[in-house]
Order: C-alpha cells, then sequence, then structure tokens
C-alpha cells in the first residue's frame, strides 16, 4: 500500500512538502491545477498508506508527515537500491566488454 501511495507523482509532492512541515489541505492544493477534493483524495491515498496523518485545527484539515511510516519505506527501497545497483553494475561491465 506504501509503494502505491508513492506511485503517483502528485502523492510524492504532497509528501515532500509536508516532509519539511505542516500544511492545510487548502495549502497543498494551491500549486496545482486541480480541485480541492481531487487533493484531499490524494491526501487520503497517503494517510491510509500511513505516511501522513490529518488532525482538525478549526475549520480546517492540517497534514503532517509520518516520519516512522517513511523510514520503513525508505529501509525497503535501500535494499532494493543495493540490488538494482549491482545488477546495474554488471549490465555496465558486459557492455564495455563487448
Amino acid at each position: 500500500m506504501i509503494f502505491g501511495a508513492l506511485a503517483d507523482a502528485t502523492r510524492r509532492e504532497i509528501l515532500k512538502r509536508v516532509s519539511i512541515g505542516e500544511h492545510t489541505v487548502s495549502e497543498l492544493a494551491e500549486p496545482y491545477a486541480m480541485s480541492l477534493a481531487a487533493i484531499a483524495k490524494h491526501v487520503s491515498v497517503l494517510e491510509k498508506a500511513g505516511l501522513v496523518t490529518k488532525r482538525r485545527r478549526g475549520k480546517e484539515k492540517v497534514v503532517r508527515i509520518a516520519p516512522r511510516t517513511v523510514k520503513v519505506a525508505a529501509a525497503h527501497l535501500s535494499e532494493y537500491e543495493k540490488v538494482w545497483s549491482t545488477r546495474f553494475d554488471s549490465l555496465e561491465k558486459l557492455i564495455e566488454d563487448k
């Protein structure tokens, strides 16, 4: 579910923005040419994946990063990076040898 949420570029950008600090859903929607409801759906996907949390502040919903889940995802990606790096190195060597 985490990587499904991260598969979308808009959600990755939202996650990057909230990693710097809290934002309301309205603030997150500002740079996009899409409706507030569409951004709220993106935030909901990130929340279901455990990557962000939401809380109410008056009439607004404030979104913040969930660092523990992001660390878990980063650890998994790090393992894949090692595997693919080795494979790319082998491929590069194969190409150079020809």
